[in-house]
């Protein structure tokens, strides 16, 4: 395989459960070149995940169709990301000072907080799924389609803007050095990808809704997830000197939950 193309499946092998048939080499330098297709990863995880609900929802009333979607949803991305968002709120919610913390981190087992966190994760996010397509096709579409691009999208500008918080560097050590034209092309991508997805949601769903709703969600949902990101991320990194692996998967996870809910709110 021509070696142009093994940064775009560096990103679906290391982001999800996509049968991607190739060996490759998960060094810094290959994963640093694929951070700018995490937003593609995203697309198709999206798309899978809508197309899926849809499917589910006109066999199934809306609950149990949301069940399956989000079903789907984990599995397609191994929950690595959940992972990072129990690890996460053990530490963090732990209060305890910064070595402690990233040692509860790097412990493979999951504590009270963990488990709560997931838990009430889960539920927040199917209850939305589940708003959205007895919505209809449309809002579930826009808000299936987007979450995910923008969400990984972040997790690049996280790696790029925070230090890493372990002094080995971790997981997160491996894209130290990351360019900002890397960030930049993700940010592109990730527009093209929202553009398109609106066109998608159309031809998916047979229709779409009123022009000010849907313009204002598409408008909001990147500022949404780039403000409330930053912020979150900036409090984090104080409290640890920087982020970890699981800080970008808990990241991914909660502004996914952050940009359904802000779909439910426009649309709903």
């Amino acid at each position: 395989m021509k070696d142009k193309g093994r940064p775009v499946l560096a990103a679906f092998q290391f982001l999800s459960r996509f049968p991607v048939k190739a060996e490759l080499d998960f060094s810094p330098e290959p994963l640093r070149r694929s951070v700018k297709y995490y937003p593609l990863v995203g697309a198709a995880i999206g798309l899978a995940v809508l197309v899926a609900g849809l499917l589910a929802a006109w066999l199934l009333p809306p609950l149990p169709a949301a069940v399956v979607a989000l079903i789907l949803w984990v599995w397609l991305t191994g929950g690595l990301h959940l992972d990072g968002w129990m690890d996460s709120a053990d530490a963090l919610l732990s209060y305890r000072d910064r070595e402690r913390m990233l040692e509860i981190m790097k412990d493979s087992r999951v504590g009270a907080m963990g488990v709560l966190a997931c838990v009430l994760l889960l539920l927040l996010k199917m209850s939305l799924l589940a708003s959205l397509l007895s919505a209809g096709g449309f809002p579930a579409a826009a808000a299936i389609l987007t979450a995910p691009v923008w969400s990984r999208w972040f997790m690049a500008l996280a790696m790029k803007r925070w230090p890493v918080a372990r002094d080995g560097g971790g997981l997160a050590g491996l894209f130290r050095g990351l360019g900002a034209k890397d960030v930049a092309i993700g940010a592109a991508m990730a527009l093209l990808l929202t553009a398109a997805s609106s066109g998608a949601a159309v031809a998916l769903t047979g229709g779409g809704t009123a022009l000010l709703p849907t313009a204002g969600f598409y408008i909001a949902a990147p500022l949404l997830a780039l403000a409330v990101g930053t912020l979150v991320a900036n409090k984090i990194s104080s409290r640890l000197g920087g982020l970890t692996g699981d800080v970008y998967g808990c990241l991914i996870e909660g502004l996914e939950a952050l940009l359904l809910l802000l779909a439910v709110l426009f649309f709903c």
